[in-house]
């Protein structure tokens, strides 16, 4: 696991070289900019980099993946436009291995299993509706999941995914009644007060688009009592 290099307020660092940069993306912060005009974590990481190697002029960097508002967890960027075409290629080409933590409602059907559904997006919703068939305009969606600890009425899974889709582990969670904890989108009775959702991006690893060596970059979850209550022993 990488240790972390920088741990303030608004940013905390996980892996830094000169070809990347992964971050612990908090809960609301979005990759970039949109709508709301609220500062992207783009940009947070590009102040981070102007500062500290006291970069004049614009500093580049590459957004290759995305992870959804209200969720956490790790998030790579590339530093020049030679890794964000690589890492492109490598998230494109399935090349890297994503672990997600989540708190759901309630246990899951079994304690470990492979879930395929196939998921068809609303646009004007921002929503994925699954299907256990294909059918017009969906795409078929992966995951395997595994059972880590239960309490009284939540559960905390283990999932890999193998696909990438639109809300993929929201919308798989729900269509076997364990909809994940705060998502009022996908299911859940109640949203959180901050808005997140339980859903932690909790590690990536692939090979280093340069340096040729495998990465496994781990971030920790939100403080929070229910976070430390299913990682407690």
């Amino acid at each position: 696991m990488a240790k972390i290099l920088s741990n303030d307020r608004n940013l905390q660092v996980l892996y830094e070289d000169n070809h990347l940069i992964a971050v612990n993306k908090r809960p609301g912060d979005i990759i970039q900019g949109d709508k709301t005009g609220d500062k992207p974590l783009s940009e947070i990481v590009k102040d981070y980099i102007k500062k500290k190697y006291k970069k004049p002029g614009n500093v580049y960097l590459g957004v290759a993946h995305r992870l959804d508002r209200p969720t956490s967890g790790v998030v790579v960027f590339a530093r020049t436009s030679k890794a964000l075409a690589r890492l492109n290629k490598l998230f494109a080409g399935k090349e890297t291995e994503k672990t997600y933590w989540a708190i759901i409602k309630d246990r899951p059907p079994k304690e470990a299993d492979s879930l395929t559904h196939w998921l068809k997006k609303n646009p004007k919703q921002n929503k994925s509706y699954p299907h256990t068939k294909e059918i017009p305009g969906s795409k078929k969606a992966i995951l395997d999941y595994r059972l880590i600890k239960t309490l009284d009425r939540y559960s905390l899974l283990e999932i890999n995914l193998h696909t990438g889709r639109h809300h993929q582990i929201r919308a798989q969670l729900t269509a076997i009644g364990c909809p994940i904890k705060g998502d009022l989108k996908y299911g859940y009775d109640r949203s959180n007060p901050d808005g997140s959702i339980h859903l932690h991006a909790r590690s990536l690893k692939f090979v280093h688009p340069v340096k040729k060596e495998l990465l496994a970059i781990e971030a920790s979850p939100p403080q929070s009592l229910l976070w430390d209550l299913c990682l407690s022993d």
